[in-house]
């Protein structure tokens, strides 16, 4: 299991982190103050990630692209209460996973996961057929991952969000979290042992 640490170390850099939250918090504090350049650069520095968080969430390109526009009508009106600019990474996901979820309760498109057995069955198959590296294996690995789990593992390891941050993006308990965490982490071990990694 050392193997997974050291892969999610590579994404993980705290100073690279702290410095994107202060770009974040200046932006923000700018548009607040009335420059309206900021809101901008928010929008360059944010936009794809917006949409690729939805897409994760209702697995449709057009969707996540309309999605991640009406969160920004949201945010704009929103930000000049945000009271931490530098949290505006979480509070906006947050916002675009809300926005996720609203769309499919209003579209009824909630889609059913393929068995367990058979997904992992086709990436053991190609990890077989090919020769992926081990970071290619465990990212396919990680994705078949229940959404909710997938969600924990990506925001805590390769985007260092903490666990009180996640909680606030996802809207649900650090309890949750943790337990998310845990379960994945779990999945993982035994997925990665068919491999002998």
């Amino acid at each position: 299991m050392e193997l997974l640490g050291e892969f999610m170390a590579v994404y993980t850099n705290k100073n690279w982190v702290k410095t994107e939250k202060a770009i974040d918090g200046k932006l923000v504090q700018q548009f607040q103050s009335g420059n309206k350049n900021a809101l901008a650069l928010l929008v360059k520095r944010w936009h794809k990630t917006f949409c690729e968080k939805a897409y994760w969430i209702v697995k449709d390109a057009d969707v996540a692209k309309d999605i991640a526009q009406d969160s920004w009508s949201i945010i704009i009106i929103k930000i000049s209460h945000l009271k931490t600019p530098e949290s505006f990474g979480s509070w906006a996901l947050r916002i675009v996973y809300t926005k996720s979820l609203d769309w499919i309760k209003e579209n009824n498109k909630l889609k059913n996961n393929i068995d367990n057995k058979h997904q992992l069955q086709h990436v053991f198959d190609e990890a077989r057929d090919s020769s992926e590296s081990i970071k290619a294996i465990l990212l396919k690995t990680i994705k078949t991952l229940p959404e909710n789990q997938q969600m924990v593992i990506r925001l805590f390891y390769m985007q260092e969000y903490s666990l009180k941050e996640i909680s606030t993006i996802l809207n649900i308990s650090e309890g949750t979290v943790k337990s998310r965490l845990f379960h994945a982490r779990e999945k993982l071990k035994q997925i990665l042992k068919t491999y002998n990694l």
